[in-house]
């Protein structure tokens, strides 16, 4: 079990994210209001405090929470989930579709090693199975399924 750590959304891709307390969660959809909402397979993204902290250790500077554009920040572990398995916070459960991402930036201003980015290798993404609504504090449980 973790806790979220913060939601965080955006009105367009490829920018860090605005943190907001509480966010209604879509169906097939994502999170109200963020430009990565949408009928495909990375409706929301979650990433773990760890990697944020190896991000700032490598560039030297504090790394905020949203920062990296994920939008669910948590406290819990994450490098052992896989594809298929579930996470679920209150009523909300997503399904794991992708672990790391193609990320195509040559110049990222945050991670000047890109071809180590932790980012790129450890963003969770998911789709949304059942939603409903969230709020920093809540619980996360990851259950993990015979696919995984």
């Amino acid at each position: 079990m973790g806790k979220v750590l913060a939601i965080s959304i955006s009105k367009e891709k490829g920018v860090p994210k605005t943190n907001i307390p509480k966010a209604k969660i879509l169906k097939n959809f994502g999170i109200k209001g963020d430009a990565h909402a949408g009928k495909w397979e990375k409706q929301v993204s979650f990433l773990d405090k760890n990697v944020l902290e190896i991000v700032s250790k490598t560039t030297g500077k504090p790394i905020a929470y949203g920062e990296l554009a994920e939008n669910i920040t948590t406290d819990l572990d994450l490098s052992q989930i896989r594809v298929g398995d579930l996470i679920k916070i209150n009523d909300c459960i997503f399904e794991v579709t992708q672990i790391g991402k193609d990320c195509k930036k040559e110049n990222c201003t945050l991670v000047p090693d890109v071809k180590n980015c932790e980012v790129k290798k450890r963003i969770v993404f998911t789709k949304v199975l059942k939603g409903g609504e969230i709020k920093i504090g809540d619980c996360i449980e990851i259950i993990k399924t015979k696919r995984s």
